[in-house]
């Protein structure tokens, strides 16, 4: 079977052949009459299908099976939409279908008695798959057929090592026209050259236009409301700048450990996994201009201003801004957890660091001297992203009392694991006298939405469904990231510095903390 893009085989050449089950069959009158819809939608996608390379993997069964029965039962997936699951064991549909109430079953939420799940399930359909057999892409063209004003989706749940053979196999058998679009799940390129070399087998068989480089973190509903506070109102735009904003955190922290990935994230490390790509797609979407419009490039033209105006990294820097650490024995939820050279597959001397906090400077007018302080690691004490935006402190204080004027006005954009965002100030403590105390507004989407939200994936799935490349990167922002990140890394390889050591459970190394008081700043959970 395909695995997903956290827990890949190098090929898949050398699986044993099995017997090819009969083709299957898209029963469209079945599943027209089974769609269950309340109402007619005006958002609804066109006719698809949606090509799941991998669909027996972990993210296929953890995110897009569920985002896809989400988008399904609430009406926004066009009637005719098909999902074809592609993997290399020779499944009939009814092991498929069972593999996916097995194992994508608690991430589904779904009653699989119930009408909505009979209706979703009549969109399946499952075919035998080997990237290594020419043959096996002409049954997909078969199946699909190759009308260029039909929408089809390849969503490439696999190995980057794969990207290219899968590419022009599907560029062979025709099913690379207009209509077709191409999802490239990271990571892409384990360094600038393996990064190039990979945007540039897959741009052989396809236009920059068709290919879809996702980052499920931009496709989150706080991120999407970071674009409308700033550039749907007056009242934030006058101080979002280096006159105004003290410093800017990001941090993406897991409480979990490497959790059966280790061969694959051994080799990878946090700044490839989580800097190159989430945080500074995030840093972009903190720090870009007003786009002139909401077009794709438009938008993605200013993310590349920001990630051509961060500064370099000169060796000295990598020292002095930059910390990694690696996560020893401690506990999670009061319970014990290993270190990581204690984890299955990774090597007992391993310098891999589990754990990044870096400053980041963005030289140009709106953000020159304004520190971005990003941070990412394993096994840390909870489960958290966010973005705080934290603003001067007042000039003068005219109130007196012990209030900490440091970080008391900050917005506070709240990822996961529940999205909101909260403005914090001072306001006049209750009863006589005047003194401060800290208060916040909350915007708490769960409580405040009338509307159901669509969760990361299913807004990303459906914009590429529509063609919307908006919230996905282009080759070029890439290629920056990864120029960016680059000297970083070889800096860190020359040297041969062990990562700091912190325990699991903790918030990382010391040194995380020392680097933002050399900037008269804490992390938002130290104030």
């Amino acid at each position: 079977m395909f695995h997903d893009s956290n827990q890949f085989p190098e090929n898949n050449a050398d699986l044993d052949e099995q017997p090819q089950p009969p083709l299957p069959t898209l029963n469209q009158d079945h599943l027209m009459a089974t769609t269950t819809r309340t109402k007619p939608d005006m958002t609804a996608t066109p006719a698809f299908d949606m090509v799941l390379f991998g669909g027996t993997g972990d993210l296929a069964m953890r995110k897009l099976l569920p985002a896809l029965f989400q988008a399904h039962q609430s009406g926004t997936l066009h009637p005719a939409g098909r999902i074809v699951a592609l993997g290399r064991g020779a499944l009939t549909l009814d092991d498929y279908l069972a593999q996916v109430q097995s194992q994508s079953g608690p991430h589904l939420k779904a009653d699989f008695a119930s009408a909505a799940w009979a209706s979703f399930a009549a969109r399946l359909t499952y075919l035998k798959l080997d990237a290594s057999v020419p043959a096996d892409f002409d049954a997909l063209a078969a199946l699909l057929g190759t009308d260029d004003a039909h929408v089809t989706v390849c969503y490439l749940a696999t190995a980057p090592s794969l990207f290219e053979r899968i590419c022009t196999q599907l560029a062979r058998v025709g099913l690379n026209h207009p209509g077709v679009r191409v999802v490239l799940e990271k990571p892409l390129g384990h360094d600038l050259a393996s990064s190039e070399a990979i945007n540039a087998a897959v741009a052989q068989s396809f236009t920059e236009s068709q290919l879809y480089r996702i980052d499920h973190y931009l496709g989150k509903e706080s991120v999407q409301n970071l674009m409308a506070m700033r550039f749907g109102n007056v009242l934030f735009e006058p101080l979002w700048r280096r006159e105004w904003v003290d410093n800017v955190q990001i941090t993406i922290a897991e409480d979990l450990g490497v959790e059966g990935r280790g061969e694959f994230y051994d080799k990878t490390g946090a700044l490839r996994d989580m800097v190159q790509n989430h945080l500074l797609q995030l840093l972009c979407m903190v720090a870009m201009e007003p786009p002139a419009s909401l077009e794709a490039d438009a938008i993605r033209d200013e993310k590349l201003k920001v990630l051509k105006a961060l500064k370099p990294f000169a060796e000295p820097d990598v020292a002095s801004k930059s910390v990694r650490g690696q996560y020893r024995a401690g506990a999670i939820d009061g319970k014990p957890v290993v270190g990581y050279l204690q984890e299955a597959d990774i090597a007992p001397d391993s310098r891999t660091e589990t754990f990044v906090a870096i400053k980041a400077e963005i030289a140009n007018w709106r953000w020159a001297g304004v520190p971005f302080f990003l941070r990412t690691g394993k096994r840390m004490q909870e489960r958290l992203a966010e973005i705080v935006i934290s603003f001067r402190a007042v000039p003068l204080s005219l109130f007196g009392g012990p209030v900490a004027l440091q970080g008391a006005n900050r917005l506070v954009i709240r990822l996961q694991p529940e999205e909101s965002i909260s403005l914090h100030f001072l306001a006049k403590e209750p009863g006589d006298g005047m003194r401060l105390h800290p208060t916040k507004l909350d915007l708490d989407f769960e409580s405040t939405a009338q509307k159901r939200r669509a969760d990361a994936y299913e807004r990303l799935l459906l914009d590429v469904i529509r063609g919307q490349l908006g919230l996905f990167m282009r080759r070029d922002e890439l290629t920056a990231a990864w120029r960016w990140v680059e000297p970083i890394l070889e800096c860190w390889e020359r040297n041969g510095e062990a990562p700091k050591s912190y325990t699991a459970g903790t918030w990382g190394p010391a040194a995380s903390s020392a680097l933002l008081s050399r900037d008269g700043a804490s992390w938002h959970e130290e104030l």
